[in-house]
């Protein structure tokens, strides 16, 4: 049985996330008041395989209810009764931007004075202790609704050994930190490839790029070092029971060294018959 409780903040896609839960075989209900959710749980649990995978969205929208998410969590898991926490987040500019774009109003419009940032600010505060409970965390800041659709068929589709899904992305330091990053490794260290001009306009995913990144003796060497540090933690980290584990790995523009060490690391994660994912979040831009 597939029992997932979604929650994060107002904008960042929880509904989209809903719905492509929906298209893959999930029950859906959302704005469920958290004090309904062991119901749903103990009716799916009767229904057997008529309801074998349940997702609920609740949220800020419930108002002061929502604090009862807490004690309805720590009570499933007395009864033993397994589930997963997805968060949605993304950054305050962001959703700023996409109130203004939807003209939608805030869930806590009417209890919190102050205009819509001090609104954000204020639901970011309520989530904390959700987003640091949370099975899976997903930044929509920079994906777009296919990428999102595409992050969660790999959580919830996949069929994972050790019951981890290892997600392995680059980035650009320029764009950001990934906030959903488990383990951040810095590659502007190496040659850039930025700076030939023969190669300025493509990326990691072509193998002249790969080639001159590779051809530096540090590059190697960083590589092999990962390796062994990555094959040392992900046993542990899936011996302390974690769901899902991204490895991030930057460089200035996210486009030539990071992508070459992300697609390293993540063929090196699948030849040991691991669930893994890859995706490159700034190359486009």
């Amino acid at each position: 049985m597939d029992f997932v409780i979604i929650t994060g903040m107002s904008g960042a896609g929880k509904s989209r996330a809903l719905h492509t839960l929906e298209d893959i075989g999930f029950y859906c209900v959302d704005n469920m008041p958290p004090q309904l959710i062991s119901r749903i749980a103990d009716l799916s649990a009767a229904a057997g395989g008529a309801l074998s995978r349940v997702a609920v969205v609740t949220d800020m929208r419930g108002g002061n209810m929502f604090y009862g998410l807490f004690h309805e969590m720590d009570a499933l898991q007395e009864e033993g009764f397994s589930y997963k926490l997805l968060f949605l987040d993304a950054s305050d500019g962001e959703l700023i931007r996409r109130y203004k774009e939807t003209r939608r109003r805030h869930p806590l419009a009417d209890s919190v004075e102050g205009g819509l940032a001090v609104q954000i600010a204020a639901e970011r505060k309520a989530l904390e202790e959700a987003r640091r409970r949370a099975d899976y965390l997903i930044d929509t800041t920079d994906l777009s609704p296919s990428d999102l659709r595409e992050r969660l068929r790999g959580f919830f589709l996949s069929d994972v050994p050790g019951g981890m899904l290892i997600s392995v992305m680059s980035f650009g330091f320029k764009h950001s930190v990934p906030q959903e990053a488990d383990l951040v490794f810095d590659v502007r260290c190496l040659p850039n490839p930025f700076y030939v001009p023969a190669l300025k306009e493509h990326t990691g995913l072509e193998k002249p790029v790969r080639d001159y990144v590779m051809n530096a003796p540090e590059s190697h060497e960083l590589l092999e070092k990962l390796k062994d540090l990555v094959g040392f933690l992900v046993p542990l980290y899936q011996k302390e029971g974690k769901s899902q584990l991204t490895i991030a790995v930057g460089c200035t523009g996210g486009k030539h060294r990071s992508v070459t060490f992300a697609l390293y690391l993540y063929e090196f994660l699948a030849g040991k018959g691991l669930s893994v994912s890859l995706s490159h979040r700034d190359i486009e831009k």
